[in-house]
């Protein structure tokens, strides 16, 4: 089997509930395509998650475009703020 064919059977999210107990942090884009694979981990997840949307922004806004990028920051400080004490 070729490793391309071994990556496009690979699910990152099949194993989501082995997260819990720990703290689950997911952001998207409410306009991103693939928003519905961080709403399914979030719902999956039995423990501690979180889904943060950021308006408007597509799933590559929210690599480097500072209208999306900030609130995004801004989450992350207050998600680890509170869970890496």
């Amino acid at each position: 089997m070729r490793c391309a064919d071994l990556l496009d059977q690979f699910d990152t999210f099949a194993d989501v509930a082995e997260i819990a107990p720990r703290p689950l942090l997911m952001i998207a884009g409410t306009e991103a395509v693939t928003r519905g694979f961080s709403e399914k981990a979030v719902a999956d997840s039995p423990g501690n998650a979180e889904l943060f949307l950021v308006e408007g922004a597509t799933h590559v806004d929210l690599y480097d475009r500072d209208p999306y990028l900030t609130p995004a920051v801004a989450k992350l400080v207050e998600f680890f703020g509170r869970h890496l004490v």
